[in-house]
This record gives C-alpha cells, sequence and structure tokens, in this order.
C-alpha cells in the first residue's frame, strides 16, 4: 500500500497527488489536518528519517516559533520536536510518502518515476 502524507492544499502535494494518479498508482492520502497524527507513527518517522529531514525550517511556521521552540529541534530533542510536529503538522516536510515500508521526503518526478519504475 501506498500512501502519501501532507497538507491537501499544499502545491507540492497536489503535484505529487497529479504524478501518482497520471501513472495510474493506488495510494491513499493521509491529511495531517483532517485525519490527524499518531504520536508513535510520528516517533517512527523521527527515527527513520531524523529530525533534521523531517521538520521545515523555510515554512512560516517554523519561522514563527520561539527561540526556545527552535533550539529544542537544533538540539534534536526528539519529545519536544515530536510535541511541536503534532500540534504543528504543517511543519513536517511534504509530502512525505510511504511505500513498501519505507518513507521518501518531498517530491521530484524523477525519483517517483525511479521508485516506481514508471516513465
Amino acid at each position: 500500500m501506498t500512501t502519501l502524507y501532507g497538507i491537501k492544499n499544499c502545491d507540492t502535494i497536489k503535484k505529487a497527488r497529479k504524478w501518482l494518479e497520471q501513472h495510474n498508482i493506488p495510494f491513499t492520502f493521509h491529511d495531517y489536518r483532517t485525519d490527524g497524527l499518531d504520536t508513535a507513527w510520528l516517533a517512527e518517522r523521527i527515527d527513520e528519517l531524523g529530525i533534521e529531514a523531517l521538520v521545515n525550517k523555510r515554512g512560516t511556521t517554523y519561522r514563527q516559533l520561539g527561540e526556545a521552540q527552535k533550539v529544542a529541534i537544533e538540539n534534536q530533542n526528539k519529545q519536544e520536536t515530536l510535541e511541536l510536529l503534532i500540534a504543528m503538522p504543517a511543519m513536517i516536510k511534504r509530502p512525505l510518502l510511504r511505500y513498501q515500508d519505507k518513507s521518501y521526503l518531498g517530491f521530484k518526478a524523477d525519483q517517483y518515476a525511479s521508485l516506481f519504475n514508471a516513465n
């Protein structure tokens, strides 16, 4: 099963969804805002991908954090980062694609084509 995680109004999510649909790749879409986030699942993604990769530091949500919150993320404090991402899922880099029990961040058509052996 392939699952695409993100926020439905994100432009990059729209591009990834369109690519998957155009290549007839069955997937489910999990919207962090409407479907929620499971703490254990997100903790596994932190362990798998790392805080540095998972946190979108270029977004507005991150830039609006207090200094103590940013320091917690910079210091790789897993518990505090987990709590922040649960409370503010817009800080998670998108899209997050789960395919064959692995996670992939971001969308690049070439990467997806290679992953799914599609042209």
